[in-house]
């Protein structure tokens, strides 16, 4: 599969043409232009094509992509056709409310086990699945074929929790923690740094 020649803004840019996609078929459209996906997610006809174009060849001139197809196919390349188990480990306020998504519920991607290592939270449910021991991740993941690790610890603990992940079989792990993690050798980590993004947002407020 040519993906490893995208580069990291088009494989992006593809979660936002597949959820495009998602709509358009359950609206019963058979079929969009790059216009039309222009239209939709404010990116350029112009690079939709070009992006499309890192991994075959998609639609016709003047008639657009076929939607289900376009949708199967990109579904596909981004490993999306297949369940996914995921773990979270940090079971505070923020583990908690990502558990609750409704994303998490409704899709491929199933959670299901949660970790921390505060014995008062150790055997409470945590919405549908018990929170457990941090120590016994790797048992638990690799039983269970669990693939995908979410980190909500304090930063101190991150890097430790990712070790246990990859000892466990997890290759790609979602960093929520306030910290870069280095990655464990044949992980994948990608940090999601709330306090960043909140900074950067604020550049662009209207100035006083």
């Amino acid at each position: 599969m040519p993906t490893g020649r995208a580069p990291e803004p088009t494989v992006l840019r593809l979660s936002i043409y597949l959820r495009c996609l998602r709509q358009v078929h359950a609206e019963g459209l058979d079929t969009i232009s790059s216009a039309g996906i222009q239209e939709r997610t404010g990116i350029t006809a112009g690079q939709v094509r070009k992006d499309l174009s890192y991994f075959g060849e998609f639609g016709k001139p003047g008639l657009g992509y076929a939607v289900e197809p376009l949708l199967t196919r990109l579904s596909h390349i981004m490993q999306l056709d297949r369940p996914r188990k995921v773990v979270i480990v940090g079971a505070g306020n923020l583990g908690a409310a990502l558990a609750g998504y409704q994303g998490l519920r409704s899709s491929i991607f199933s959670l299901v086990a949660a970790f921390d290592n505060n014995l008062s939270k150790i055997g409470r449910p945590l919405w549908d699945v018990e929170i457990k021991d941090v120590r016994e991740l790797p048992r638990i993941t690799q039983e269970q074929g669990v693939e995908i690790g979410i980190i909500t610890t304090p930063a101190e603990a991150a890097q430790g929790v990712a070790e246990l992940m990859a000892q466990g079989g997890i290759r790609s792990i979602l960093n929520f923690s306030p910290t870069r993690i280095v990655s464990p050798q044949g992980t994948t980590i990608r940090n999601v740094d709330l306090m960043k993004e909140l900074e950067v947002i604020c550049f662009y407020l209207p100035k006083p």
